[in-house]
Parts: C-alpha cells; sequence; structure tokens
C-alpha cells in the first residue's frame, strides 16, 4: 500500500457538490468524493452501497414496507467513474419481498446487492435494546487521517468523531460517530437507510485490528440489518474483529443513532500475505 498523502489532513474537493449526480436512465455520473483510501481511481464501498440501496428503495415501493436488510457482494472494485443500476424483484409476497439490485460500469458488473424488505413490525412489538448506549457525541474535531490512505476522498466527504485520543490508526475495537458532509446523489435527499449504507463499509476500519499495512486485508461483502429506520444525520459505529489463522477475518458491529441502537454490520475480511 503506498500513498503521497500520509498525515495530511483530508481536504474534500470543491467541486464535490455530492457523491454522485444523476445523468438519467438509471445511470450516474461519480465525483471524487467517491475515491476510497486505496486509490484515488477505485470508490470507497460505501457510496455505491448507498447508491443501490436508493434503488432498492425505490424499486416498486410499497406503503407500510421497509427495508430490513441488505448484503453487498464486492466482486471487484468500483472505479471513479459512470455507473448504471438495475433492479428486480426476486420474491414478491403479502408480508415479505427479496429484491436485488447489479451495479455495472464499462459493461462489468462491479457491485451486486440483495435486500429484503418487510412488512412494518405492529405498534405493540416489545421494544427489545441489548447492547449498550454509545459514547455521546464528542465535539468538532480536526480532520482524521488514515496512514498510507488517500484522504482526499471519501474520507474528507465524511465529518469523523472519534472517542477521544482515538482515530483510524488506533487498533480495534473502536468507536466513532460519522455524518456525510454532501449527500449521495446532487439535488436529492438522502434517506435513513442511504445514510446507513454510506457509513456501513467503513465497520471494519473503525475497528482496524489486523495489520493492514503488513498483511493484505479487504473485505469481500457488507451486510446491514435494521431493526428500525437511523434517525437524524450523525451515526454511531462501534466494532471488534475476529480472525484466525487458517480461516479468515469478521468485522462486526453495532449501528447507533442519537436514540439508541439501531441495527448490526458484518463484514467478511479476506486476510493475506504481500
Amino acid at each position: 500500500m503506498t500513498s503521497t498523502t500520509e498525515h495530511r489532513p483530508a481536504e474534500l474537493d470543491s467541486k464535490a457538490e455530492a457523491f454522485y449526480r444523476s445523468l438519467g436512465n438509471d445511470r450516474y455520473e461519480s465525483s471524487s468524493a467517491t475515491a476510497g483510501p486505496w486509490s484515488p481511481k477505485a470508490q470507497h464501498a460505501g457510496p455505491p452501497s448507498a447508491l443501490l440501496g436508493r434503488a432498492l428503495e425505490q424499486h416498486e415501493a410499497r406503503e407500510g414496507f421497509r427495508i430490513a436488510r441488505v448484503t453487498v457482494e464486492l466482486p471487484r472494485p468500483v472505479p471513479v467513474a459512470e455507473l448504471h443500476v438495475q433492479v428486480r424483484t426476486l420474491r414478491a409476497g403479502g408480508r415479505a419481498e427479496l429484491v436485488e439490485g447489479e451495479l455495472t460500469s464499462g459493461g462489468e458488473t462491479v457491485m451486486l446487492a440483495r435486500a429484503w424488505r418487510m412488512a412494518v413490525s405492529p405498534a405493540d412489538t416489545p421494544q427489545l435494546r441489548p447492547e449498550s448506549e454509545p459514547p455521546p457525541l464528542p465535539g468538532p474535531q480536526p480532520p482524521h487521517t488514515m496512514l498510507g490512505a488517500h484522504l482526499d476522498g471519501y474520507i474528507a466527504a465524511m465529518e469523523w468523531r472519534f472517542e477521544p485520543g482515538k482515530n483510524f490508526d488506533t487498533p480495534g475495537p473502536g468507536t466513532a460517530w460519522a455524518r456525510q458532509r454532501i449527500p449521495l446523489v446532487a439535488g436529492e435527499p438522502d434517506t435513513p437507510l442511504t445514510r446507513a449504507l454510506t457509513l456501513a463499509d467503513s465497520n471494519w476500519a473503525v475497528s482496524f485490528e489486523l495489520d493492514h499495512v503488513r498483511q493484505f486485508v479487504i473485505n469481500t461483502d457488507i451486510t446491514l440489518a435494521l431493526h428500525r429506520e437511523p434517525v437524524g444525520e450523525w451515526l454511531c459505529i462501534r466494532s471488534a474483529t475476529a480472525a484466525s489463522p487458517g480461516g479468515s477475518g469478521v468485522a462486526a458491529g453495532q449501528l447507533y443513532d442519537g436514540v439508541g441502537d439501531c441495527g448490526r454490520i458484518v463484514q467478511t475480511l479476506l486476510v493475506g500475505g504481500r
């Protein structure tokens, strides 16, 4: 992993008014703000996951239904380029339906997603919160850096607030609050689902416990399960990583908003030598 931006505060490209601009016909122009930490030419998986989630949410939307779970597959890096979104219904039912989305660029599939859309639970459903509450939202912090990372895309497009004395380079488990500085699609409002998906891929970065500089570490998927809609712009991830020799890694996180616990995030981590 190499970079010319190590330890330099992140600066958001002033031309990036949003992560994407709609070109019509389900096509989107990707801005420089989508670039991930590993290369300015490859997107962080958060924005394209949210772009797919947005399409899944809008596809044949039904009153009284919500997306409860999304699983995103990452077959190859998503380029900072024009993207095409396609969605279809795999199963339609009276109480639950399965929808599928695909993101292509230059004719290649770069991301897949499946989501369960379910009828909302009744008013007498018990409110269960087995997880402890997150720490209070910290006050404003200077821009955060990440060792060896490209900082001027997604990292700068999000505002990050870690626990005092912590940052991306602090070994996990970790906890961080974050919010978008720009919308997902220019001229369109974000939704609770798209905000959560924009952040979800950062789960394992909040809990860097595997040495991603010494070893090759990358996630192959993202699963976001929400038991209720997140509230507000600020979301919090509390994450930890498990790994085994001769196996792989799993980053598991709790997702919170200002009200409390609202969901879970799980990512499978491929771990290899460099």
